[in-house]
């Protein structure tokens, strides 16, 4: 799966095939019970210039990497987001946007009907109080809902999948309510972890367990600070910044093996959740659907699914 690059002085010694960029803390949602982010109305869109994204995305195409996931935090408020997208285009990378999908401008829609661009979004509910009760968004359920078919009829790739929040809550409504909208591909469903938001006892308490097992090697993620990290999910395990060194100086160093080295690694190869990585496949020129997995809400690890990339959104 990882492939083991010769010359670990001058390349990472993972090649990873793509970066999670966290560009915003910013979220019109308050999702207090299940944010990995702990992002709201509040946030920053802390001190990564638009150069500094810029550089980054350079050093990404450099070692290899083939696609970057705009992520927050809701990407959409940055006001740098068309000109990243543009960026990492220009280079040759595809383009996940992760969004919430609560307000789209018009100019927005035109950057997301590009070629190598994909949307992903968060659903809940397909009851509007419950939905909103779950985001903290006044009239998220209605503005997302229209979004999603707004995509649709664009024809921007998009994938939606299901997070399992409260109890009773109406995933299966949801899941036939999306279907309804225009959905394709396998909408799966995750669980909440005991990260962020979603750790109701302590956040000193972080677990690595909780992670999908594949975290840092065949993707890494970058905070609105530009610290570097294996995913978004394992962001208390910081191993550098990318205002201070390169990407490659990072994932060569001794900060980024220890932190890899506390992840447990699961067996059974290749199977990501949604809540974590692309699949290799997700380097090769979109059709529309890419392989890609979740656990389902009963604990299982993985179960395959047809989804555009992965899903760290919740």
């Amino acid at each position: 799966m990882t492939a083991i690059i010769d010359n670990p002085t001058n390349a990472p010694v993972e090649r990873l095939s793509s970066l999670a960029l966290e560009i915003t803390g910013q979220c019109q949602n308050t999702c207090a019970s299940h944010c990995y982010a702990k992002s709201g109305p509040h946030g920053s869109h802390g001190t990564m210039r638009r150069e500094d994204w810029f550089a980054l995305l350079d050093q990404a195409e450099g070692l290899g990497v083939c696609m970057v996931q705009y992520i927050g935090g809701e990407p959409t408020l940055h006001p740098h987001l068309p000109r990243l997208i543009d960026r990492a285009l220009s280079l040759g990378l595809r383009v996940e946007v992760f969004s919430n999908l609560v307000h789209v401008r018009p100019s927005m829609w035109r950057t997301f009907e590009r070629t190598g661009v994909s949307l992903a979004t968060s659903y809940y509910s397909d009851n509007a109080a419950e939905h909103e009760q779950i985001t903290g968004g006044r009239g998220s359920y209605a503005r997302t809902k229209a979004n999603i078919v707004e995509a649709i009829r664009r024809g921007i790739p998009l994938r939606a999948s299901l997070v399992h929040v409260l109890d009773g809550q109406a995933v299966d409504g949801a899941r036939a309510e999306l279907r309804r909208l225009g959905v394709a591909g396998e909408i799966r469903l995750d669980r909440v972890r005991a990260i962020g938001n979603g750790d109701s006892v302590s956040v000193t308490l972080h677990d690595p367990a909780e992670l999908c097992g594949r975290c840092g090697t065949d993707r890494a993620a970058i905070s609105p600070d530009g610290v570097v990290t294996p995913c978004v999910m394992s962001r208390w395990l910081t191993a550098g910044s990318i205002q201070t060194q390169t990407l490659a100086e990072i994932l060569n160093g001794p900060e980024w093996a220890d932190r890899m080295a506390v992840i447990p690694r699961r067996s059974g190869g290749g199977c990501v959740p949604d809540s974590c990585t692309p699949r290799e496949d997700s380097c090769q020129p979109s059709s529309g659907v890419v392989t890609a997995c979740n656990p389902d809400q009963d604990g299982s690890d993985c179960a395959p699914a047809e989804t555009e990339a992965c899903n760290p959104k919740y």
